[in-house]
This record gives structure tokens, sequence and C-alpha cells, in this order.
């Protein structure tokens, strides 16, 4: 084994020979330094993977001689060590960026324990968590087969989440990949429960909360119950549950969950519907007959999802709630800043709805441009890229605006998507529609393998655009590609992140209720 290189930097060093041999022992080469300015000499002659740093040192002190440590080489670890307890000492060592800090008189033990966590903690972790997936794995492919409910699914894709994001941590990917095998079966599943089951969900009203009723039983209750404070609700259009995960800490520095749980969205995942269904709580069929004015077919020019304000105003009055609200739509940057500043200006309000774009350009943008299929390559990535995105957006600011005023937060989606990676091709006319995960039309072809097929869309109450139209949704990380073209259109569409299919990371979504801190 390479030996883990140490420089000890302490005026009475002499005394610490007994820590040296107990460290040699473990594997550490420990070189001594009685004094910082011999301490900067040998860091710029010499590598070392850290520094035990004694803070009380005649001429150039421990914290002196950090501060040059901290310029000259930023990465370095250094551990400080000291007789003094003082909370400026400590809180001036600790805003220097110090990696630990002991307190004299110091035992081998506790040198090698602050040693280990500081240079073997990644490989220690990683080594626990393949041992905690190697036992896990027998336990999710069993649990695969005694999947029966909607509740026990979203508790599996929960458990799943949980360990994707745990497991994209080790440079070792292959206990990711044996993972990546696992979640596309439990996904071949998923389909095959939904086909069973998503019928009977519309026909018999007694499925999950789907996008329909997610207001009346989630939202509403609020309004009503606390008529006095103002209740932002963000809608962050096209957030999978693993994106809220990911930037859910930032939030909780300023909010507290009340609640955080999930529910399925209907059929097409997409804002067409979905979204529509969210605002309007009805199925795209109830609200094509209850408002043609507003309805748009697929094949029919014109925005889609234009009349949401209108909707969430029809479902308050018909469920009698007298609330005062807004909605916003805010699809850039200058749009998001500005409403960041104006929020104030709706502390009358019972409700402000808003509905943000970014995650959803996102996953559109990275179709098209090269440098967001870099960028969002994969799951991790994506994830990486929402986080990074979220950390310094106006998305932020609203939420830290929100929360000085006080304001009830509430945070879901409409849908989420999935990375394609297995083209499969359809045929049709002209009046099919463009999504690469559904596909509506009279005159469809396709393997029936890979798609659900609903020969009367008005079963699932979706509207019928001809007597004998039908609707398919692909399965799994299958994606629609006619024909022509197919390989160049395939290889476009390889990889990338799609929606209006069934999946887990589709249909089951967030819904957080949160309280300001």
């Amino acid at each position: 084994m390479t030996p883990i290189n140490i420089l000890w930097v302490d005026d009475e060093i002499e005394l610490l020979k007994p820590h040296f041999l107990f460290l040699e022992s473990k594997g550490y080469h420990t070189t001594a330094c009685n004094n910082g300015q011999d301490a900067l000499l040998m860091l710029k002659n010499q590598v070392f993977d850290a520094v035990l740093l004694d803070e009380n040192m005649p001429g150039l002190g421990g914290l002196e001689t950090l501060s040059e440590i901290k310029q000259r080489l930023p990465q370095l670890p250094v551990i400080m060590i000291t007789k003094n307890e003082e909370e400026q000492i400590m809180e001036e060592a600790i805003g220097a960026k110090i990696s630990d800090y002991l307190i004299k008189p110091v035992n081998p033990n506790q040198i090698l324990l602050a040693l280990k966590k500081l240079l073997q903690h990644k490989n220690l972790i990683a080594e626990k968590t393949i041992i905690n997936y190697q036992q896990a794995f027998q336990r999710i492919s069993m649990s695969l087969n005694e999947l029966k409910t909607h509740e026990d699914w979203s508790n599996f894709y929960i458990k799943m989440l949980y360990w994707e994001m745990e497991l994209e941590g080790l440079e070792d990917l292959a206990m990711l990949e044996i993972f990546q095998n696992q979640m596309k079966e439990a996904n071949r599943l998923f389909a095959k429960f939904i086909e069973n089951n998503y019928k009977g969900w519309i026909r018999n009203n007694d499925g999950p909360l789907m996008s329909n009723k997610i207001l009346k039983r989630k939202l509403f209750p609020i309004l009503q119950r606390e008529s006095h404070k103002t209740t932002l609700m963000l809608v962050i259009d096209n957030l999978r549950f693993d994106q809220w995960k990911m930037i859910s800490p930032i939030i909780e520095n300023h909010y507290q969950k009340e609640e955080e749980s999930t529910y399925f969205s209907i059929l097409p995942t997409a804002t067409h519907y979905a979204r529509n269904s969210i605002f309007s709580g009805l199925m795209p069929l109830e609200m094509k007959d209850w408002h043609p004015e507003l309805w748009v077919n697929e094949n029919e020019e014109g925005g889609k999802n234009l009349n949401e304000a209108y909707f969430l105003k029809a479902q308050l009055n018909r469920n009698r709630i007298e609330s005062q609200f807004s909605y916003t739509k805010i699809t850039n940057l200058k749009a998001g800043k500005l409403f960041s500043q104006s929020l104030q200006n709706h502390q009358k309000e019972d409700l402000i709805v808003v509905v943000y774009n970014f995650v959803d350009m996102i996953s559109h943008a990275k179709t098209e441009m090269e440098i967001i299929k870099e960028l969002a390559s994969d799951n991790k990535a994506f994830r990486s890229l929402t986080l990074s995105w979220f950390k310094n957006s106006p998305l932020l600011e609203i939420i830290q605006q929100a929360k000085k005023l006080n304001f009830n937060l509430i945070v879901t989606t409409d849908h989420g998507t999935i990375n394609v990676d297995q083209a499969t091709e359809i045929k049709g006319n002209r009046e099919v529609n463009m999504n690469l995960r559904y596909k509506v039309g009279q005159t469809l072809s396709y393997n029936q393998k890979y798609v659900m097929e609903i020969n009367d869309p008005k079963s699932i109450k979706l509207p019928a655009q001809h007597i004998n139209s039908k609707i398919i949704f692909a399965k799994e990380q299958q994606y629609f590609v006619y024909k022509n073209n197919f390989n160049h259109y395939a290889n476009h569409f390889h990889n990338t992140f799609q929606h209006g299919g069934i999946s887990m990371e589709e249909m089951i979504i967030p819904f957080v209720v949160m309280r300001p801190r």
C-alpha cells in the first residue's frame, strides 16, 4: 500500500515520537517540523496528503502558518491541534477552512481517527455502500414481485432513488450498472402494473391520488384552514422526485417540511394533459366537455396550456373556495427576477400560484443543444445541472422572499421525465402528434411489445379526435421514431430526457407542504 504522507508541525515535536511510531505502524509516513517557516518551505518542495498543525508556536504561529498554507495550497487538508479552547481561536481556524480541530493532549488513536475520517472517509463510505447494496440487492429483486398497490410502487421508487444517489458517488461504476439494470426491470414491471390497473382507476375513481384531485385533496384544505395566511404554490414543470431531493436541502434552510408525499401524474405525462388537469381538477375529456372553447386538440393549432388561470378559478368556484389568488408563469430569467422583486405586492392574496418552466427547458434544450447533452448526459448529471441552476436562480430568490414574508410554501410539479435509449419504429399519417413518448391518431402502426395501447381514449377520459382514434404510450425507456430517416432521429434523440409515457420517473412525482422556519 502506498504510504500516506503527513507533515506534523509542532514546536515540541520531540515529545511526539510515540505518536509517530504508532502512525507508521498504520501506514502513515510522518515528517516532523518544529516551526511554521520550515513547514512552508517543506510544503513548497514536497507533496503531503495532510498537515497536523500546532496552533501555539513561537515565531510564525499556527494561525499565520495556516493562512499561508491555504493561500498556497487551498485544497491541502489541515488538522489544527491546540491547548487553547477559546471560541475566538476556534472561529478563526474554522474560518480559515481547517479540516478538523483537536484539543491537547491528544492520544495516537485520536490522531488516527481524525486522519482516517479526513483521508479515507470516501473509501470507507464506498466500501460500506457496496456492502449495503449487495445485501439489499436480493431483497429488492424479491420485492419486485410483491408490489401490488400504487402505495407499494411509490415506496419502492423512493427507496430506489436512495440507492441510485448512494451508488452514483462511487468511483467503481460496476454497482451502479447493476442497479440500472434492476431499475430497468422495475420499470418493465411498473408498466405492466399500469396496464393492468390504470383503466380501472379512471373508471372506478379508486386509484392513487392523481393530477385531477391533487388540489382538492391537498391544497384546498390548507386554504380553508389557514385563511389568514398566504400560500405560495410553486409548480416546477418537469421536476422529477430525484431532482426535488437535490434542491430540497437548500429550501430547508428557509422552510421546514410538514409533508413530503408523492402522487401520480395522469396519462399522457405531458403538460397539455397533466398540468391542465391539476388546475382544472378535471380529466382531459371533462375539460373538453365542460370548457370546449378552451380545449385544444393535438392536431389543432394554438397554445395548449394558455388557460390555466381560468381553469384554476373555475375549480376554486366549483369547490366554493373564496380565496383571492394570482397566477404567474415564469419562462425566463428576467421574468423570474421581476416576480421576486414584486412578491411583496401579493401579501393580500390567499394563494399565489407560480408555474416555473426552467427544468422543462433544460430537458428540451438537451435534445437540441450538444452542450446541454454533455452537461446532462445521465440522471446524475441532470440532477447536478438542476442543483447548479437552482442555487443561482430567481426561483431560490422567490423562496427566500416568501420566507421573509412568512408565506406557506407548496412545491410540486405536473410530471417527470425519463432518459430514453431505445428507439422503436412508428408509422402514422400527418395528423399524428410529435411527442416521442405517446402518439394519438387513426392509422398507427407499431410494435405492440413496447407500448400500452388504448383503442378507446374515452375509456381513460381522454378526448378522441376521430371515431377510430387510438392512443399509445411508450413503456420503459422507449421512444417513437418514424421509419423515414430512422437512424438519424434515433441517434438524435438517444439519451435525451422525454415525457409523455409510462415510467416511475414520469408518473410518481412530489407534492411537498412547507412552513417558514
